[in-house]
């Protein structure tokens, strides 16, 4: 990672000092800096934002992944704000930009939240579409608490309900929409989520998607929030895809399950 990107981070700590305004999630040369910055948008409530920077290793050559969250905004105005920042980073110099980004997030929140609703009536619109189910395979789980917790917290932050199934396989069944199930897999990919049989953090670089597929509401079996479930046997986890209405679903991923 360059030496301008470690500089930022101290300097980013220093600015946003108060209580739970910035966390450093990952630090390495591979895979570069992730940073949490957790900002309010000026107005008349004053609207929580939770801002996930990934700096890759050649930044500030190229501009950072971003990921936005928030029990104050829908998905979808998270989505519209997050495209709003790319944009912003990609017409920005190739230098330093974090603080810049929220900065201008900040100063920029009226016309920011006008468009969020706008981007929230077309989504309602389109109604039933949304709403998309995964089912996703992962290779294994050697760091328990650490494993689970990210992938309880990004199925908060993204607004993704689910069941982690812990048995033979393991399962990560995800229900919201399709961009948000897409983001969760990309960190799934890029953050260092385990660690491997010589105790060294690594990524999920062996997960599979082996469904994704779209879910209507209509059929009135959405889940409501993430759970973690151990099986014994493919008994037990039939009876789990029965229970979430999934049984045709199940039958599709059976195969894979198999090989």
């Amino acid at each position: 990672m360059s030496e301008a990107a470690v500089e930022e981070v101290s300097v980013l700590s220093a600015i946003y000092c108060g209580e739970g305004e910035f966390r450093l999630i990952q630090q390495s040369a591979q895979d570069g800096l992730l940073v949490q910055i957790n900002t309010t948008v000026p107005g008349e409530r004053g609207l929580n934002l939770s801002l996930l920077f990934h700096l890759h290793p050649q930044y500030p050559s190229c501009p950072p992944d971003i990921s936005v969250s928030s029990t104050a905004f829908s998905r979808n105005q998270c989505h519209s704000i997050r495209q709003r920042l790319l944009e912003r980073a990609a017409a920005l110099p190739p230098e330093p930009m974090v603080h810049q980004l929220v900065d201008w997030l900040q100063q920029q929140s009226e016309e920011v939240t006008e468009g969020c609703r706008g981007a929230e009536e077309e989504v309602k619109d389109r109604g039933r579409e949304e709403r998309w189910t995964a089912v996703l395979s992962l290779d294994h789980i050697r760091s328990r608490s650490r494993y689970i917790g990210l992938l309880e917290r990004w199925s908060q932050q993204l607004q993704l309900p689910g069941r982690l199934l812990l048995g033979q396989s393991i399962l990560v069944i995800l229900q919201g929409a399709r961009a948000d199930i897409k983001e969760f897999c990309r960190l799934l990919k890029t953050v260092k989520v385990d660690v491997d049989s010589s105790g060294k953090k690594c990524k999920e670089r062996m997960m599979k998607v082996l469904i994704e597929t779209p879910s209507y509401s209509s059929c009135g079996h959405g889940l409501q929030r993430f759970v973690v479930k151990e099986y014994q046997s493919s008994a037990e986890l039939t009876a789990v895809f029965q229970e979430l209405h999934m049984t045709e679903l199940y039958q599709q991923i059976l195969p894979s399950l198999s090989d």
